[in-house]
């Protein structure tokens, strides 16, 4: 091993990516990557997405091994939805700090207190955060699920910015919030995005909804990553003012070559996401580890939330 470790740290990134493609074919591997990883990361993936669409996705693909590059709670959604599969990751200490801002305690705290209540998980949480859940949410489907729910509270977990969204979207449930949040999301400020935009005055504003109520407010798209990937692909702006993750920006360049792409703040990286890295990747391929593995009560536990997320989000498209 240690010979192993020496070897591959010779290597460059030509002779990683090369690897890589080659273990794909002799080891039955589907690369996934989160839109938020590093550059070289996207460009070898076999696909690119956002958390739950590639979770979703892994089901689907025929390779009896997944590589998630993304955080931990990821890879244990993947292992959730496709436990007959083997799920490896570059990082799986690549954590999210919102995912483990609550607890199992609060959570049943606020169950106490209150009669006809929803529990709503963002799906960027961990296996026990949605093991006591009713229902996972993603940032593209949250307002029509928390509509559709027949209880008149909602507890919705943990994201305080994305939550605070929700509750301006329906004035008519009683939507209860907890207190955390994206570290990236968090820091975008008001006067920096303004600045931008009197700078830039035909530029688009594109918000993630886990930025503050404040930047949520001078967006002219708000939405999830695929959203405001899918808006630069389709709208005719010169330009665009991102207020989201930096690693999307490998996307919307591709999308939109012409364009320039411009960011608020330089605290807009998630130092999590960028710990994924092509040798991790390459070395997890070549050893097959580290292995997302979970106790098997917790992952049908879980796995609940996520089915029910699935069957509304079904019913709502028919």
């Amino acid at each position: 091993m240690v010979l192993r470790e020496k070897m591959n740290a010779k290597m460059g990134d030509a002779e990683l990516v090369a690897g890589i493609q080659r273990l794909k074919q002799e080891k039955d591997i589907v690369v996934l990557a989160h839109f938020y990883v590093q550059d070289e990361i996207q460009d070898v993936a076999d696909y690119i997405g956002d958390s739950y669409q590639l979770a979703k996705l892994a089901k689907t693909t025929p390779q009896q091994t997944i590589c998630f590059c993304g955080v931990n709670f990821m890879g244990e959604s993947a292992k959730i939805l496709s436990p007959g599969k083997r799920v490896i990751m570059p990082d799986i200490k690549a954590g999210c700090p919102m995912a483990d801002m609550i607890t199992t305690d609060e959570i049943e705290r606020v169950k106490a207190q209150y009669d006809d209540l929803a529990v709503v998980a963002y799906v960027n949480t961990t296996a026990e955060t949605k093991a006591h859940s009713d229902v996972c949410v993603t940032s593209s489907n949250c307002l029509e699920i928390v509509r559709s729910l027949p209880q008149k509270n909602i507890y919705f977990i943990p994201d305080i910015n994305l939550g605070s969204y929700i509750k301006s979207q329906v004035p008519e449930k009683n939507v209860i919030l907890h207190d955390g949040f994206c570290c990236v999301h968090h820091k975008i400020r008001v006067p920096a995005v303004q600045e931008m935009i009197e700078a830039n005055p035909d530029y688009k504003v594109l918000v993630h909804p886990e930025a503050q109520a404040e930047v949520v407010a001078l967006g002219d798209v708000v939405g999830s990553t695929k959203v405001l990937l899918d808006e630069v692909k389709k709208n005719d702006a010169p330009g665009y003012i991102v207020c989201t993750e930096v690693g999307i920006l490998h996307q919307m360049q591709k999308a939109a070559p012409g364009k320039e792409f411009l960011v608020p703040t330089r605290t807009q990286t998630c130092r999590s996401m960028k710990r994924n890295t092509l040798q991790k990747l390459y070395d997890a391929m070549d050893t097959m580890t580290p292995e997302v593995k979970m106790d098997e009560e917790l992952m049908q536990q879980a796995l609940r939330p996520l089915e029910k997320m699935m069957e509304l989000s079904l019913n709502l498209v028919r």
